[in-house]
């Protein structure tokens, strides 16, 4: 049996993709700071799977030792790591310069050196298995640079796809990476601004595209593809001034 690890896995798209995922059969490594919703999650698993594995562990991706010490319980827990799924993440975030540099920190360090925590560790066990998949979770918004409250964000999240590509680039034998890029999903991140998003979509249905690409082995996907895929193309080369006005 094929074992995925998911970190952020207590809510929103983590949580989402762990339900798709069990469904599929793999077992499953799941951590976030709130172990007490990972523990409801995993009787929910469980009922509705009983024949797969599902382990918990509390975890901060901002705590380098706590990373490798948790992926390090899960691989010998389950004896492989097939799958790392690097999502724990934080919206949060002010316009620079107005007071909000904790909140700024707090989404730069998840989002970015958290990443960068989690596929040290995750690459670690991959060269030594000679095989594994990581997949980075990133944004539509690190296409572009972002204004206001998204500035940390979008940076954060571009900075993840550089080290997405630089990780393709370097052709690690055994390994494949894939970046996944959401567009407006539904989750608990952005739930005070869902209800005026222009293309968002409910969480179930996009969740089971960003599975469908994650399990196809994607090197970067926009999904749900419409109107993604055709509107990372425009992005990339619209002029700023356009590009305010969208944001």
């Amino acid at each position: 049996m094929s074992t995925i690890v998911i970190t952020g896995a207590s809510s929103g798209l983590g949580e989402e993709m762990a339900r798709q995922f069990a469904a599929l059969g793999y077992d499953l490594g799941l951590c976030a700071r709130r172990l007490d919703r990972l523990a409801t999650l995993r009787e929910e698993l469980l009922a509705a799977s009983p024949d797969i594995r599902v382990s918990i562990a509390e975890l901060d991706v901002t705590d380098d030792e706590a990373v490798e010490r948790v992926f390090g319980e899960f691989r010998t827990e389950f004896g492989t790591l097939d799958r790392v799924i690097v999502n724990a993440g934080s919206g949060v975030g002010a316009a620079l310069g107005t007071g909000g540099q904790a909140a700024n920190r707090r989404t730069a360090m998840t989002n970015f050196v958290g990443a960068l925590s989690q596929s040290e560790h995750a690459l670690a066990i991959f060269r030594d298995q000679g095989r594994g998949h990581l997949v980075l979770i990133s944004s539509f918004s690190a296409l572009r640079g972002m204004r206001r409250s998204m500035t940390t964000y979008a940076a954060s999240k571009a900075g993840v796809a550089a080290l997405a590509e630089g990780l393709r680039s370097e052709r690690i034998p055994g390994v494949d990476v894939s970046l996944i890029c959401p567009g407006y999903i539904r989750s608990e991140m952005n739930a005070a601004a869902a209800e005026r998003t222009k293309f968002m979509v409910d969480t179930e249905p996009g969740v089971k595209a960003m599975v469908k690409a994650i399990e196809a082995r994607a090197d970067v996907a926009y999904v749900p593809r419409w109107p993604w895929v055709p509107l990372s193309v425009v992005m990339k080369v619209l002029p700023l001034s356009i590009v305010r006005k969208l944001t």
